[in-house]
């Protein structure tokens, strides 16, 4: 693509970053087939390749970000397809990251809209904070109602209640801040991300890694200062409080990598191992220590599934004859590139695993995206369900809290991390919902006899 940027304009990294990046784009539109939102919408500007344009005529201009660009790049989910399918290797990612910071300085939001993403960019990445609105979500479903559902604010207002749970779990017991020793001969010493959201809505996630690590042989490190890795912020365009996350997390975990050392850092949250794997392109332009913090942890940044991978996961217990659908989530797949490893995992744990048509399209979680744009999200949620559906499996596998909150609900199969299943299968304990499925199994025999 040419481009037309000043040579003043190119003295700003960001700039010169994203010219750089539109000028690899060919226009061969292969991106709109995995396109999820081009998909339901048809609309070339809700394309990855009309939003480039869009952000090349935004960017050159030099000004303000309009209503249409920000409709049209806030209704990206950067799922990252389009980067997979891409034959000329555009940094589509980086690209539309720098968009979003851009649209968020400039663009001047309905007053509603702005308070929103203000609300939750600062409740999300905050555990207390977020036990305090799920809380209060749950007294305040009956009074969402008086909001008319064919506004946006009652659309949005909806899907914050939907995505309250009905109750809040306990807080993890083995995923809270300490030193989780190994059992047995210890092997190696690794920190985990507990994450924000995922901490309060499904600790037993980090119980389920924390136990599966320590029986492996790892002393398992969780820094209470590593809260949030920023990612939530980064794709909302409020880097200045996502690169403040980040540098929480990266102070805490290179404390550790200098106290006793680290041999990785175990992110069980696909979304989060994304921008944690990240942080070195964050923080390329920062100023020392920080820029070489950055890329120490990101150098040691793999997600849970390539972490079991690596060292020889193997199951104790027999194989099971549940059938897994595995959901691969867009941060997995498209963001890191990890697609084999836990359809390996488990069939090797002794699950049969079948995958979903139409694996590459997202769910409509995408961070705050289910909240901000609930109706593409519900429609590509259906469409997910009805694909895992057509595989008649007893429950389905993925690797990300926002995709099991999205898929979960009254009219869903079970839902379950990955690493659940593969905790149970190696001397864990069986989680309630495989054991609901053993009870309704015996129901069913017990009538038919």
């Amino acid at each position: 693509m040419q481009t037309n940027f000043t040579t003043e304009q190119l003295t700003d990294p960001k700039l010169a970053e994203s010219e750089k990046i539109l000028r690899t784009c060919v226009h061969c539109g292969f991106c709109t087939a995995t396109c999820p939102t081009y998909v339901l919408l048809g609309d070339e500007l809700d394309s990855p390749r009309g939003r480039i344009y869009l952000i090349k005529d935004m960017l050159e201009s030099n000004k303000p970000a309009t209503a249409e660009v920000a409709l049209h790049i806030d209704r990206c989910l950067s799922c990252l397809a389009c980067v997979t399918t891409c034959p000329s290797g555009v940094d589509y990612m980086h690209l539309i990251d720098n968009a979003r910071e851009h649209v968020q300085k400039t663009y001047k939001r309905p007053p509603l809209d702005q308070l929103l993403r203000q609300v939750l960019s600062r409740i999300l990445p905050s555990r207390r904070l977020f036990r305090l609105a799920v809380r209060a979500a749950r007294l305040g479903r009956s009074a969402v109602g008086i909001v008319p559902e064919k506004l946006e604010l009652g659309k949005r207002l909806r899907a914050m209640a939907a995505f309250a749970p009905q109750k809040l779990p306990k807080p993890e017991s083995l995923g809270l801040a300490g030193i989780h020793k190994a059992a047995g001969k210890r092997r190696g010493r690794v920190a985990l991300l507990t994450g924000c959201a995922q901490s309060v809505i499904a600790p037993h996630i980090n119980d389920a890694t924390v136990r599966l690590l320590n029986r492996l042989g790892y002393d398992v490190v969780v820094r209470r200062e590593a809260e949030c890795c920023g990612g939530l912020n980064h794709h909302m365009g409020f880097e200045n409080r996502a690169l403040a996350h980040a540098r929480k997390t990266i102070g805490a975990w290179f404390d550790e990598i200098e106290r006793e050392g680290l041999d990785a850092v175990i992110i069980n949250t696909s979304g989060c191992g994304t921008t944690v794997k990240d942080y070195a392109h964050m923080f390329a332009r920062a100023e020392e220590p920080w820029r070489s913090r950055a890329e120490a942890i990101s150098a040691r940044t793999v997600d849970i599934t390539e972490f079991l991978t690596a060292i020889g996961y193997a199951p104790t217990r027999e194989p099971t004859d549940l059938v897994v659908a595995y959901h691969s989530a867009c941060s997995l797949q498209h963001g890191q590139k990890i697609t084999a490893e836990p359809k390996e995992l488990l069939r090797k744990a002794g699950f049969t695993v079948v995958e979903p048509a139409e694996g590459h399209l997202c769910c409509g979680s995408a961070g705050t995206y289910n909240l901000l744009q609930p109706e593409i999200a519900g429609r590509l949620r259906e469409r997910k369900l009805q694909n895992l559906r057509a595989r008649n499996p007893d429950l389905v596998a993925a690797g990300n809290v926002g995709c099991i909150t999205q898929l979960s609900g009254d009219d869903a199969l079970p839902v379950l991390h990955t690493v659940e299943l593969l905790d149970w299968m190696a001397g864990g304990p069986e989680p309630g919902v495989v054991a609901a499925i053993a009870r309704t199994r015996q129901e069913q025999a017990e009538t038919a006899a």
